[in-house]
């Protein structure tokens, strides 16, 4: 039996927040960790005590918006914003941390990472978006694209 490594540990638990995503076109999560432990999480989905896509359905689906356009349609709060709102609520700093994310981030996410000082951002899965690469490369935030994590859960009894 082979132990996983620390980014497929971690990229494995935001496979795992993502599954609590309130969105009908893609189940997204984040976590944020530093020096081997876990900030803050975060997932896709609607604001904190307001009705979401899977009861209202998809704005964005009703109006024909592709993914990766017109963000400000879209009632979803996204897992990497969920995953700085937490450590904002909560008085934890994410500088210095890295995001391990089911997907690539959209600009705005990036441009969020950036400021709250992120100094690696880890992922498997391609957002529709890619205009972060130039943003993360200016501001010195590493970004690494791995393998899919395998979803079988191993362990011994």
């Amino acid at each position: 039996m082979k132990r996983i490594s620390l980014d497929e540990y971690f990229l494995k638990i935001a496979s795992v927040v993502a599954e609590r995503s309130t969105c009908r076109r893609h189940h997204v999560g984040a976590v944020a960790v530093r020096d081997k432990r876990i900030l803050t999480t975060g997932y896709n989905g609607a604001a904190s005590g307001v009705k979401d896509c899977l009861e209202l359905g998809c704005l964005r689906d009703e109006n024909d918006i592709p993914s990766g356009e017109r963000h400000e349609i879209c009632r979803a709060i996204h897992a990497e914003q969920n995953a700085v709102i937490q450590g904002s609520l909560h008085g934890v700093s994410l500088e210095g941390a890295t995001i391990y994310c089911t997907h690539t981030p959209c600009i705005l996410c990036a441009k969020i990472l950036v400021n709250a000082k992120i100094e690696r951002f880890v992922s498997y899965s391609d957002y529709a978006d890619d205009s972060f690469i130039n943003l993360f490369k200016e501001a010195g935030i590493s970004f690494e694209k791995k393998e899919r994590p395998s979803s079988e859960i191993t362990f011994l009894d």
